[in-house]
């Protein structure tokens, strides 16, 4: 396993199991199987409502000592409705509770994006609060405090684009190590790939294969294929190796952190499989060709009548 530092002292797995999508009565049995092949890195977050079955699995397989809590990495998400200071360590304690654990490795802000206390997903234009009503800085003084706590080891953000990823870094205490963002051949975003590289913050890619399994209201007509696009099938077939391996092998040759999906036991091998690949300098040459600045997941879901934000809003300097 390819393991990436985060300071001095510590590393994450640069692969891992992402649990977007994965429903309850299959993510148990996937948590379990993935620790079981190798995977240390399980990637969480409350609002994919499958924590408690995680924690499940996490206590099982702790429980029979295959592994060490020390030996996992454990990510999971603030969500949108609890970025108010006051409403942070509840949420934490919350996933806590759920994941059954005592403290998380990466604890993230999933969303640039305010919610009213209560609301998942907002349906009427009060049920968001604007963007300065909360500012992004006072949930990230009591995200520092949840480390000084102890809740979580190190903080960090997704969906952030480079100018408020800058803001925050000048402004924190804590700076936040790592980065979540959408990442693959047709989105690679090399502008924040440099500057995460040159201000020492990690980057994980989701939807490292395309999220093809999206819901279908999350998805729009005509969507490009990663898997099936001509060049992965013909270097998949010259290297012997599969598509979703070729796009794998891709993001970890650029020192980001991947975290695909799965929970199909042979494609949780085949995964895993791809920390230990290395492409051909061509292969990576040709892939850097695709690039189309295609985002799959675009944020347009928060863009209701009357809210306040805009996918605009989110990558403007894409």
């Amino acid at each position: 396993m390819k393991y990436f530092p985060i300071n001095d002292n510590t590393s994450i797995p640069a692969l891992g199991l992402g649990t977007w999508k994965s429903s309850n009565g299959e993510v148990s049995q996937a948590v379990s199987k993935a620790i079981e092949i190798g995977y240390r890195h399980i990637d969480c977050a409350s609002i994919y409502q499958n924590q408690k079955e995680i924690g499940t699995a996490l206590t099982r397989t702790l429980g029979a000592g295959q592994v060490k809590r020390e030996d996992l990495w454990i990510t999971s998400k603030l969500w949108n409705n609890a970025h108010a200071k006051k409403h942070v360590q509840p949420a934490l304690e919350r996933t806590l509770k759920d994941l059954q654990l005592d403290y998380l490795d990466l604890y993230l802000i999933h969303w640039p994006v305010n919610f009213q206390p209560n609301i998942m997903f907002p349906k009427k234009p009060e049920e968001f609060v604007a963007p300065d009503a909360i500012p992004i800085i006072e949930t990230w003084q009591a995200m520092e405090k949840m480390v000084k706590k102890g809740l979580c080891r190190f903080i960090g953000v997704c969906n952030f684009n480079v100018s408020r990823l800058d803001s925050l870094r000048r402004q924190a205490k804590i700076h936040p190590v790592m980065n979540q963002i959408e990442l693959h051949p047709y989105l690679q975003q090399s502008k924040m790939v440099d500057y995460c590289k040159e201000h020492d913050v990690l980057l994980t890619a989701y939807s490292p294969l395309g999220s093809a399994d999206r819901p279908a209201a999350l998805k729009k007509d005509n969507e490009p294929s990663l898997l099936d696009h001509p060049i992965i099938l013909k270097i998949a077939e010259e290297r012997s190796i599969t598509p979703g391996q070729v796009l794998l092998a891709w993001g970890l040759a650029r020192g980001t952190v991947v975290i695909p999906k799965s929970v199909n036991p042979e494609r949780l091998q085949e995964n895993f499989l791809a920390a230990d690949l290395e492409l051909e300098t061509q292969d990576l040459l040709t892939i850097d060709t695709l690039e189309q600045a295609y985002r799959f997941v675009d944020g347009s879901f928060f863009q209701t009548p009357g809210s306040p934000y805009s996918d605009a809003g989110f990558w403007d300097e894409d």
